[in-house]
């Protein structure tokens, strides 16, 4: 139970999306919080683990809060399962590194931070502020293996929550690196034409 009530309460008590996304369930969390609270601080002050388990109803109230930190737990798994179904590359990022990229997910400027666990060999976007004011745009990316970096033919605006953003990212990706591919294959060509 204790080790379930720790790792939940970093999510529902301090990440700001998950008390947005799951309100419901946050709120009983912190129901939930006070009575832990209350059985640890009990525990304390009994210092005899013999006197504590012999507690009237006390094993009836351990189960009482497994059984709600089951609930938050489900609630939460359904949540995260949601974003990787809409962003299948949050996958391969644990639990802890999904929720920090969905809590700062609104400000694109902070997703480079996390951007090599969500892309293999990409290290960051190029960021630029937007000259219409607004969401930032991504002018192109920055390889994580040694210097390279890959502009947009045409900036990125970063609009809507974390998991659109970076599905049309991809996509741009794709599709300047089809373009670059293209290029150098032409190049290649004329080239083994003129030889001959």
């Amino acid at each position: 139970m204790q080790k379930t009530w720790s790792f939940l309460e970093n999510l529902f008590i301090h990440s700001e999306e998950v008390k947005k996304e799951l309100p419901e369930q946050s709120e009983k969390f912190v129901h939930i919080d006070k009575v832990v609270k209350e059985i640890m601080a009990n525990d304390t002050e009994t210092l005899n683990i013999l006197k504590f388990c012999v507690q009237e109803d006390i094993a009836d109230k351990l189960e009482v809060v497994m059984k709600d930190l089951q609930v938050c737990e489900k609630a939460l798994n359904d949540f995260l399962d949601g974003k990787r179904k809409a962003f299948p590359r949050f996958r391969f990022v644990s639990v802890t590194d999904l929720l920090d990229i969905l809590s700062n997910g609104n400000n694109p400027n902070k997703i480079n931070k996390p951007m090599s666990k969500i892309f293999q060999a990409i290290d960051r976007l190029d960021l630029k502020d937007n000259p219409g004011g607004g969401r930032p745009q991504a002018m192109g990316m920055y390889s994580g293996v040694g210097k390279e970096f890959v502009n947009f033919n045409k900036s990125l605006t970063l609009n809507g929550k974390v998991e659109v953003y970076l599905t049309e990212t991809v996509d741009k990706m794709k599709e300047q690196l089809n373009s670059l591919a293209s290029k150098s294959f032409q190049t290649f060509a004329n080239y083994k034409r003129d030889e001959e």
